[in-house]
């Protein structure tokens, strides 16, 4: 089975990640950057076809996407399990920092969390399989490619994998506006599991319960909630934060 992805960036950083592209589709006259040079180069490097077509083949490939004249065809992602990314963890001798959503649905704000994750270092992304977005092409778009460098593991029950992350000794710690604790007051360092939920309901009310601690972001002006993709990334830099500053006391 095969997909499509697009856009420049996300189509490099699936060539160098190394997920399997059957073919790069480039649209005529498409205009010469770095980034198609790389493209260009790299599929001829790994012997991958590439086609020059019309550029309403890439629109009716991309459903109208902004795809900046390059489309992949590459084989489906595959998940991986909860307990890779703690073996992942293991190999970089870190402790285990995993990001968990809780049936975020918008892609937009799926590909920002996932980008934010990347750069902030999680070990792996958990994502419900059921009333949540999955990883598209706009996601992969979105997350500018990082989607390629990380692995996701995708779980038909947020509340029993948080059980047994628990049972493997990580802190599971759930990002909400009803939180006691202020996120820059908690310890976020060690074996972590942080939680972000819904765009409009937050967490569910058992992936709530289950959490060891719930923190919140302090909020001074007229509104009483921030985007889930921004609130996720200023909770994930500053775990990256904590854990920075207990790295380098070592």
């Amino acid at each position: 089975m095969s997909t499509y992805i697009w856009g420049r960036n996300p189509i490099s950083e699936t060539l160098q990640a190394g997920r399997k592209v059957q073919r790069i589709l480039l649209a005529e006259g498409v205009r010469e950057s770095p980034t198609v040079s790389t493209i260009i180069q790299e599929a001829r490097r790994l012997q991958i076809p590439l086609e020059v077509v019309p550029r309403s083949r890439l629109d009716q490939l991309s459903h109208g996407a902004v795809h900046q004249g390059c489309i992949a065809q590459v084989e489906e992602r595959s998940y991986v399990s909860v307990d890779d990314l703690l073996v992942y963890a293991q190999k970089r001798n870190e402790p285990p920092f995993l990001l968990l959503l809780d049936a975020i649905q918008d892609v937009n704000n799926l590909g920002s969390l996932l980008r934010t994750g990347e750069a902030a270092g999680v070990h792996g992304i958990v994502i419900p399989q059921h009333r949540a977005a999955e990883v598209n092409a706009t996601v992969v778009k979105t997350s500018a490619g990082a989607t390629e460098h990380l692995l996701i593991a995708q779980e038909t029950n947020l509340t029993r994998t948080i059980e047994y992350l628990k049972e493997q000794k990580l802190w599971v710690v759930g990002l909400a506006g009803e939180g006691n604790t202020l996120y820059t007051q908690a310890n976020l360092t060690g074996p972590l599991a942080l939680v972000v939920g819904n765009e409009g309901k937050g967490m569910s009310r058992l992936v709530r319960e289950h959490c060891d601690l719930l923190i919140r972001l302090p909020m001074y002006g007229h509104v009483n909630s921030l985007n889930a993709a921004v609130a996720g990334s200023i909770a994930l830099y500053e775990a990256l934060r904590q854990r920075d500053i207990q790295r380098s006391s070592r």
